[in-house]
């Protein structure tokens, strides 16, 4: 007999931000919960005493080398960045990273300890701020299946440069949901490749912030009870169930 099941929302919008950036030509990269100081830090032009390193204060785990669960999926981006290099592979790179991620957050209703988050990358010859903002038009008006209006602002990041922060219009304001920008020539230079030929462009969004505002759920922490509410409130009955 076959047992019918639902996915989890954090696990069902996942998949369809997977589907629409392979879709988009994206390939997908997976790496380590727990890092190294130098693929979650040293490399993103985050050294040590960095005031940036506070604003992701988080979990060490101490022994022969020290380790941090991963602040960012980030260090995904850099270990395929030097896997490319050193298997002299052609450019360009287009990438996601998703997974889970980990920071000493105070929980309340919109931040908690461990989230599941995205980022994508793309470095080559000619990569602009115009094709990161193609790139995540296309990607938010397949996720919401309409058009939704977005805007660039400033914003600082240590890896990215220029650095923007991007707001989606919703419920008549705007809110922050991505971090974004042109990736840093420092980074590059640190996994090998030549800042004077190719540019990139990276950008991060919170998993677990495009479900909420997806599907109307107005507290984190209910993604991670086990609430069968959470699930009625997003499938009905008319819906295509799971085959577990």
């Amino acid at each position: 007999m076959k047992t019918t099941g639902k996915l989890h929302p954090l696990t069902q919008t996942r998949r369809d931000i997977i589907q629409i950036f392979t879709d988009m030509g994206f390939s997908v990269a997976d790496g380590p919960h727990i890092e190294d100081e130098w693929h979650n830090f040293d490399a993103l032009n985050v050294p040590k005493n960095h005031p940036a390193r506070d604003m992701q204060d988080t979990f060490f785990v101490h022994g022969k080398e020290k380790k941090v669960l991963r602040t960012h999926t980030s260090s995904v981006q850099i270990r395929y960045m030097e896997n490319h290099v050193k298997e002299n592979k052609p450019f360009p790179i287009q990438i996601i990273a998703p997974g889970k991620v980990f920071r000493q957050e105070a929980t309340d209703k919109t931040h908690e300890a461990q989230f599941y988050q995205v980022e994508g990358l793309v470095v080559g010859e000619g990569i602009s701020l115009g094709h990161l903002k193609g790139v995540l038009e296309d990607f938010l008006k397949a996720f919401y299946k309409k058009d939704i209006p977005f805007r660039f602002r400033p914003g600082y990041f240590p890896f990215v440069e220029p650095g923007v922060e991007v707001d989606l219009e919703f419920n008549g304001s705007w809110l922050e949901v991505l971090g974004a920008g042109m990736v840093h020539p420092n980074v590059l230079e640190n996994v090998g490749i030549d800042s004077t030929k190719y540019t990139g462009f990276a950008f991060g969004v919170g998993i677990d912030r495009l479900t909420m505002m997806k599907y109307g759920i107005d507290d984190i922490r209910l993604l991670y009870r086990g609430d069968l509410k959470i699930h009625d409130a997003i499938y009905s009955d008319t819906k295509e169930q799971e085959e577990l």
